[in-house]
C-alpha cells in the first residue's frame, strides 16, 4: 500500500488527464509569472551558472558558430604515455610545434596526440523538420542512418504516415496516422518513416552482434515489449509484446561480454532480467530482485535510468542516485560497493550524465586487469524535482557543477571530483574519437520532467581525458542557438561530427511553450575539425582493410594522407554507438587499440597499420564498431565499420 500511495502522490503529476487528439494537457496550466521563475531571459544565457563568462550567443573571435570556415591558431602536443613524469622533449613536425608530455596514470601505450587549437567548434542546421522529436537516438552500423523515435502515447508528431495501415490506439476504436519513428541518412538528411505499434516512451536499447537494434520496454502496452530493427532498405520494427518478465519504463540495457543483454530497473520494478532471445518470453521466474534499487529510491525516485556499464573484468557497474556497486552477472551477486558520491543525485529525474572513459590497450596486450574508468557529471539536489514539479510556484534549483571520475576495476577506488565551468543537468556526454569527452545539451536549473527546467546550457564543454596536469581539463566551446533541454539526444557520426537532436519539455507536441517541442536537427563540428587542421585528416582505404576480426587477432588498416606520417602521432580507436535517451548513453564505449606495426609508404602517401583486436568481449562486446584513425589528434575523414567476433 505504501508503494501505491507514493506513486499516486508523486507520479500522477507527471501524467496527463486526457488526450485531445493532438497532445496531453496538464491537469492545470500554471500560467503567469510563477511559471517563468528562474528564467532570466536570453541575455542570461551568455554567463554560465558558475560565474564563468561563456560569450554571447554569436560567434566569438576564435571561430564561427555558423559555417565553420574560420579556423583557429594551432599547435600539436604529444602526450607520451610510455615516459615517466617530467621527461619532456621538444621537436617539430609539419611546421607545427610538437611536445611530448608524460602521462600520470600509466595506462595505455604509445602516444596520445592532441592538435591544440583556438577553434571553438561550429554549428550547422542539418534538417529543419525531422518529423519526430528525438527522445531516443542511435546510429545504425553499415547503413549510416540515425534511428530516432519518441512515443506513440501522444498520437501526434510533425509527420504523417505515407499511407495505411495506421496504428490502432489501444483501448479505443481510434487510429493514429502519425509517424513516431524514423531513419535519417546522416549524409543527405533523407528520412524513411517506420511504423510502431507498442509504445516506446522512455525505453532502452542496444546493438546486437549483427548490428541490429534490440530495444526493450517503454510505456503502457510497450513496457514489457522487446522490439528489433534489422539493417536493410525495407526493414521495419519487429515487435514482441509480453517478452519481458517486468515492465521496463525508464530502465537501462547493457551488453555483456558474450553478447547477451541485461535490463535494469524501471519505474515500480527494482529488479533486473536477461533479455530473452528473439521470439521467446520471460516469466516472473526470470526476474531477479535487486534491493540496491530499493535502497537508492528517493521519495521522488532519482534512481531511474541507472548508469550501467560492463567493466573490463566482466562485472557490471551500476550507479543509481548517489551509490554504485559491482554486480557479477553470472552469480547475480553484488561483489563490491564503492564510496557514495556526494553533492546530490545523478539519475532521473535529477538527471546528470555519465560515460565510460576510453579503454587503453597496449600492443600484444597481456595485462590481467585493463583499467576502466567512469565519469559522471552534473545532476541536481535530491529535492530538485519536488521543487520544480510539485511545488507552486515552481522553484528551479541550481544544477550540480561537478564531475566525478572513478576506476571501477579497483576495489579501493575513490571518486576524484572537479568542477565544470557551469552547472548542467539533462546533458549528454559524447566520447569523441580522440578519447576526450564533449558535454553538451541540458539546462542549468531545475529537474527532468514536464516544464521543470530553466536556463538552457547552450555551450558545449570539452573535457580532456588526459592532460599533463598544467592546464584546465575543461574548455568552453561555441554555443548553439537552439535550447536542448529534457529529451535531447546525440550521435557521433562517421565524419567525427556530432548529430544533435531532440528536446521536448512538454507532454506532447507544443509549438507555443516556453521551450517548444524541437524537431530541428543540428550537427556540431568539434575543435579537431578546425579547417587549419584538415591537412592531418587521413583516409581509410576500406577495400584494403580488414573489417571483420576475431578477438586477439592482428589485422591491418590502410590509410592515405598528405606527406610523411610519424607513427608517434597516430592513434587508432574503435567506438560502439550508444543508445541515447534522457542523458543516458547505453553501451557507449571507446577503445584505443595497440599499434603492433606501422609500414610506411606501401604505395605513395599510403601506409599500413597493423593492430591487435581486443582480447575478449569484456573489453569490447561482440558487434560493430566505428574505427577511427587519428593523426595529430585529428580524426580521419570517415570512420570504417569493423565487426569484432568471438
Amino acid at each position: 500500500m505504501a508503494s501505491l500511495f507514493w506513486r499516486g502522490l508523486i507520479i500522477l503529476p507527471l501524467l496527463f488527464v486526457y488526450v485531445n487528439g493532438e497532445h496531453f494537457l496538464y491537469p492545470k496550466r500554471h500560467t503567469g509569472k510563477a511559471e517563468l521563475a528562474g528564467y532570466k531571459g536570453p541575455d542570461s544565457l551568455a554567463v554560465d551558472g558558475g560565474g564563468f563568462y561563456s560569450g554571447p550567443l554569436i560567434a566569438d573571435d576564435d571561430g564561427s558558430t555558423a559555417d565553420g570556415n574560420a579556423g583557429g591558431t594551432t599547435e600539436v602536443k604529444v602526450e607520451n604515455l610510455g615516459k615517466a613524469d617530467g621527461d619532456n622533449t621538444n621537436g617539430s613536425a609539419n611546421s607545427v610545434e610538437s611536445t611530448q608530455v608524460a602521462a600520470k596514470n600509466g595506462i595505455g601505450n604509445g602516444n596520445i596526440v592532441e592538435a591544440k587549437t583556438t577553434f571553438k567548434g561550429s554549428w550547422e542546421l542539418f534538417v529543419e523538420n525531422a518529423g519526430v522529436s528525438a527522445m531516443h537516438l542511435i546510429l545504425l552500423p553499415k547503413i549510416n542512418q540515425a534511428l530516432m523515435f519518441d512515443a506513440t502515447v501522444w498520437k501526434i508528431s510533425k509527420m504523417k504516415l505515407p499511407g495505411p495501415p495506421c496504428r490502432r490506439v489501444e483501448g479505443t476504436t481510434k487510429e493514429d496516422c502519425y509517424v513516431h519513428s524514423i531513419l535519417m541518412d546522416v549524409e543527405t538528411g533523407k528520412i524513411r518513416p517506420l511504423r510502431l505499434n507498442y509504445d516506446t516512451w522512455c525505453s532502452s536499447g542496444a546493438l546486437d552482434i549483427n548490428g541490429r537494434l534490440v530495444s526493450t520496454g517503454g510505456y503502457n502496452n510497450g513496457s514489457d515489449t522487446v522490439r528489433i530493427l534489422d539493417l536493410c532498405d525495407t526493414c521495419g520494427w519487429e515487435e514482441y509484446p509480453g517478452a519481458l518478465g517486468n515492465g521496463r519504463w525508464y530502465a537501462t540495457q547493457v551488453t555483456l561480454g558474450d553478447g547477451r543483454f541485461m535490463v535494469f530497473g524501471g519505474r515500480d520494478f527494482p529488479t533486473y532480467e536477461f533479455v530473452p532471445p528473439q521470439g521467446q518470453k520471460n516469466t516472473l521466474k526470470d526476474v531477479i530482485d535487486f534491493n540496491f534499487l530499493v535502497e537508492t529510491h528517493d521519495p521522488v525516485e532519482n534512481n531511474l535510468y541507472p548508469f550501467v556499464y560492463l567493466s573490463t573484468d566482466g562485472n557490471v557497474f551500476i550507479f543509481a542516485n548517489n551509490r554504485s556497486v559491482l554486480l557479477n552477472p553470472n552469480t547475480q551477486t553484488i561483489i563490491h560497493e564503492f564510496p557514495v558520491l556526494p553533492n546530490g543525485a545523478r539519475n532521473y529525474p535529477a538527471s546528470g550524465s555519465a560515460c565510460l572513459l576510453p579503454i587503453m590497450l597496449k600492443p600484444n596486450e597481456d595485462r590481467r586487469v585493463i583499467p576502466s574508468e567512469v565519469l559522471i557529471c552534473g545532476g541536481a539536489s535530491h529535492d530538485a524535482y519536488a521543487k520544480a514539479d510539485l511545488q507552486r510556484p515552481k522553484v528551479f534549483l541550481p544544477g550540480n557543477t561537478d564531475c566525478a571520475r572513478l576506476d571501477i576495476t579497483k576495489r579501493n577506488g575513490k571518486w576524484k571530483i572537479i568542477n565544470m565551468p557551469s552547472a548542467r543537468l539533462l546533458g549528454d556526454m559524447v566520447v569523441l574519437p580522440t578519447g576526450d569527452v564533449l558535454i553538451v545539451n541540458g539546462a542549468k536549473t531545475g529537474s527532468a520532467g514536464w516544464d521543470d527546467a530553466r536556463e538552457p546550457n547552450l555551450n558545449p564543454v570539452l573535457y580532456k581525458f588526459q592532460t599533463d596536469g598544467t592546464g584546465s581539463k575543461f574548455t568552453v566551446l561555441n554555443p548553439s542557438n537552439i535550447p536542448r533541454m529534457y529529451h535531447s539526444s546525440f550521435a557521433l557520426l562517421p565524419d567525427a561530427k556530432i548529430l544533435i537532436a531532440g528536446s521536448n519539455t512538454n507532454p506532447g507536441y507544443f509549438d507555443d511553450a516556453l521551450f517548444p517541442t524541437e524537431v530541428r536537427v543540428e550537427k556540431f563540428s568539434p575543435h579537431y575539425l578546425d579547417p587549419n587542421l584538415a591537412m592531418f585528416r587521413q583516409e581509410i582505404i576500406v577495400e584494403k582493410s580488414n573489417n571483420q576480426v576475431k578477438y586477439g587477432q592482428k589485422f591491418t588498416i590502410q590509410i592515405r594522407g598528405n606527406g610523411e606520417i610519424d607513427q608517434q602521432k597516430l592513434q587508432v580507436t574503435v567506438y560502439s554507438p550508444p543508445f541515447v535517451t534522457h542523458g543516458i548513453s547505453m553501451n557507449q564505449r571507446l577503445i584505443q587499440l595497440g599499434i603492433v606495426e606501422f609500414n610506411k609508404n606501401v604505395s605513395p602517401n599510403t601506409n599500413n597499420i597493423v593492430l591487435q583486436a581486443p582480447m575478449n568481449g569484456n573489453i569490447a562486446p561482440p558487434g560493430y564498431y566505428m574505427l577511427f584513425v587519428n593523426y595529430n589528434g585529428v580524426p580521419c575523414r570517415q570512420s570504417m565499420w569493423v565487426q569484432f567476433l568471438p
